[in-house]
């Protein structure tokens, strides 16, 4: 009898590094809406029942706050990232703060939506193009033509020292040949207003305040939905896009589970979700929400998100001094 309790004692024994790790938690820091944040949490949990998770929620500047406090204090909590923008996570990946993931769903993504080292992945598109009120005079087709003289004092959008999707906007449009910092130098002289984010704009041009403006698409697509007098425009020349990338961190404790997180998210299943919340989904395989174009009628410009992270102190510091520190 004694050598059988024994025995069980120590069977008991070896199981219990198991047990403990099969209750460690997935930790999850996004910027995602909460609601948003909250179906993709339960979406996954429903799909790895036996993966428990723990979620944080905030503006991706301030996650990144609260993250690099704990990396100093030597204790980062989150195993897994899905904040807002690229540039962000090609700091981090240049850092060593990330750990690289070839996860077998990028099979179906366009390469230019992730890491070509599997450090981040794009899980939407959220692209800025025009928007004007339905009442407007004009319907403008580009971004050149927001500089033009007919539209002084008509146009409004978000300001880069605010908005990480603006900031993103100035590098993409300063970098294309075609626009460059002469177009924001246009912008100015043609007293567009840059100011706040994207519900600032959206509200100044659905009220009538100003008739044009620079916004992303769902907010005024939804808007559109919603009753707002407004269209959204995709223009000419492209649109510049922000795409919520997921990554894994190099200190992560639950890798197993960052694993199936970061596929969960790229599936099929995953990308449904994106395509409920009504945003463009980033698989290419994937329809679009109710009220976009065909997929293949939207063009992406030319982004790079290393040169971005390069220069976005001095794109900061160059646009304050073309329209003032708002």
């Amino acid at each position: 009898m004694r050598k059988i309790v024994l025995a069980a004692a120590a069977s008991a024994a070896m199981l219990l590094p198991l047990a403990a790790q099969a209750a460690e938690k997935l930790v999850i820091y996004t910027s995602q809406p909460n609601q948003d944040a909250q179906i993709t949490v339960d979406a996954f949990k429903a799909a790895y029942p036996d993966v428990e998770v723990d979620w944080v929620r905030d503006g991706t500047t301030q996650l990144m706050a609260k993250l690099r406090a704990e990396i100093a204090a030597g204790d980062p909590r989150p195993d897994v990232l899905l904040i807002a923008d690229t540039v962000t996570l090609e700091g981090m990946k240049g850092e060593g703060l990330l750990q690289a993931y070839k996860s077998p769903e990028a099979a179906s993504f366009d390469p230019a939506l992730y890491d070509a080292d599997g450090y981040y992945y794009s899980t939407k598109l959220i692209t800025t193009g025009i928007v004007y009120n339905s009442a407007a005079a004009m319907k403008p087709a580009s971004w050149k033509e927001l500089s033009d003289p007919a539209f002084k004092n008509q146009v409004v959008m978000a300001s880069p020292l605010y908005s990480g999707a603006a900031l993103i906007h100035l590098s993409t449009l300063t970098e294309n040949p075609d626009l460059g910092w002469d177009y924001y130098q246009a912008l100015a002289a043609n007293e567009a207003r840059a100011q706040g984010g994207n519900g600032g704009v959206f509200k100044a041009v659905a009220s009538g305040e100003k008739p044009y403006g620079v916004i992303v698409d769902f907010m005024a697509i939804r808007g559109k939905a919603d009753g707002s007098p407004v269209e959204f425009v995709f223009p000419t020349e492209g649109v510049t896009y922000v795409t919520e990338p997921v990554a894994i961190m190099n200190t992560a404790k639950n890798v197993e589970s960052a694993h199936k997180f970061v596929d969960f998210v790229l599936s099929d299943a995953g990308q449904k979700l994106v395509l409920d919340m009504g945003y463009v989904p980033a698989r290419s395989d994937m329809p679009l929400p109710a009220g976009f174009p065909a997929r293949d009628t939207i063009k992406l410009m030319e982004f790079d998100a290393a040169l971005a992270l390069e220069q976005a102190e001095e794109n900061k510091k160059k646009f304050a001094g073309i329209f003032g520190a708002e």
